[in-house]
């Protein structure tokens, strides 16, 4: 029996995923890799959903990952159920935050950094140590940690295993934005409730370009989403009538 878990809660448009392993600094067990896939295929699929965020339990991130099978680490390479967690929240369709307090190292940093925000306290502290470990850190978290803080502050990250604070990962683009600890759940609730009141097509369709996914034949999809929708229609009127926008357009079933 065991307390480490990844919980949901749903309030309104917003789904929150909660790292949460009491006595472990929230560290990533298998079993917890394993289970949030699934529970983003279900977020993903609710229309009621409009934004994801991820955070951890009692004042922390998430300290890392439990390494557990250390022969069955080494076999995986970039194939670890770690990876594959990865990669499907940084394909999550909808908009996804990492609200971040506390230790947010290796395994909780890779996850921080696959989502498309992180709004951090200003007790949080980031870290990457495989070079503490002897390990080779993933080539795509290690593609997507270059993109994100550029390649001198990734080398720095990775030369050195050293914790940064919360100061430093503002400067470098690790954070986006930082306050203080008491003014995180607010600000978390304005970015997200902001967020799920713009329109879903609108900023689904920004993510997937931002992200580099969408090809010339996809953009023209997009373009003939807003010609078939009438979201644009909607937004100019409610704009010049002085009225909250009703959207409406969620994403299609398997996109």
């Amino acid at each position: 029996m065991t307390d480490a878990e990844l919980a949901v809660e749903v309030a309104g448009a917003v789904a929150t995923v909660v790292i949460r392993n009491p006595g472990r600094r929230n560290a990533m067990t298998p079993a917890m890799w394993r289970q949030l896939p699934v529970l983003l295929d279900g977020l993903e699929a609710d229309p009621a959903v409009r934004v994801l965020v991820l955070t951890g339990a009692d004042g922390t991130f998430c300290a890392g990952a439990d390494l557990g099978d250390l022969d069955e680490l080494l076999a995986a390479g970039d194939g670890s159920i770690a990876v594959a967690a990865e990669e499907r929240l940084a394909n999550f369709v909808k908009p996804t935050v990492a609200a971040v307090r506390g230790a947010c190292v290796g395994g909780g940093c890779q996850l921080a950094v696959a989502c498309d925000l992180r709004i951090a306290a200003d007790d949080a502290r980031f870290g990457v140590p495989p070079a503490r470990l002897g390990l080779v850190y993933p080539t795509p978290t290690t593609r997507r940690l270059v993109r994100l803080v550029g390649p001198a502050a990734a080398k720095h990250l990775l030369f050195t295993g050293e914790l940064v604070d919360a100061d430093r990962a503002l400067r470098i683009g690790l954070a986006d934005e930082l306050l203080p600890g008491a003014d995180l759940a607010a600000r978390i609730a304005g970015l997200t409730g902001a967020i799920a009141e713009r329109s879903q097509l609108s900023v689904v369709a920004a993510k997937e370009i931002v992200d580099g996914r969408a090809d010339d034949d996809r953009v023209a999809w997009w373009h003939g989403q807003v010609r078939a929708s009438g979201e644009a229609r909607e937004g100019v009127a409610a704009f010049h009538e002085r009225r909250p926008p009703r959207f409406r357009w969620t994403p299609p079933a398997g996109r």
